[in-house]
């Protein structure tokens, strides 16, 4: 059975969600070794990607824009609707940093995002009932909660 874990991302500049989910993926592929990150549109793809080249070189990440990289796919794979996405693997963990469903079949673990802001928040309750009625395992943590821990 799937599980899923929903970050709640109030409080939280976009700097700061950058950096929470460059973390997370970076966690989630030392833990893993497969992850498949879906962003809104390429640009915000790109852009992860830039955030995820500023870890530092000894928590470095081994990721791709789909489609760049190895023939297999790199084992971080960030990906947008219209991206040519090749089925050659289920990725063991998803993250989904858009406002719709991703597509997540076959995947252990998935990842998402509640943003502070309305109609976003609302489209993220849709993704937990959607996840909800196909017998995903749900949880609901506070980003923040969890930065501050790190800090303390």
């Amino acid at each position: 059975m799937a599980h899923g874990i929903f970050y709640v991302l109030d409080e939280l500049t976009e700097e700061q969600q950058l950096q929470f989910f460059c973390e997370q993926i970076a966690q989630l592929w030392r833990e893993h070794q497969s992850v498949r990150v879906w962003c809104a549109n390429q640009a915000a793809a790109e852009q992860l990607d830039e955030w995820l080249w500023r870890i530092p070189t000894n928590a470095f990440v081994p990721h791709n824009l789909v489609g760049e990289g190895p023939p297999q796919g790199a084992p971080v794979e960030l990906c947008w609707p219209q991206a040519k996405v090749l089925s050659h693997r289920a990725p063991v963990v998803v993250v989904n940093l858009m406002n719709e469903p991703a597509p997540w079949q076959g995947a252990q673990l998935i990842i998402e995002h509640v943003p502070a802001q309305e109609p976003e928040r609302q489209a993220a309750r849709d993704r937990y009932k959607q996840y909800r009625q196909h017998g995903v395992a749900l949880q609901t943590l506070q980003a923040a909660d969890l930065i501050l821990s790190k800090t303390e």
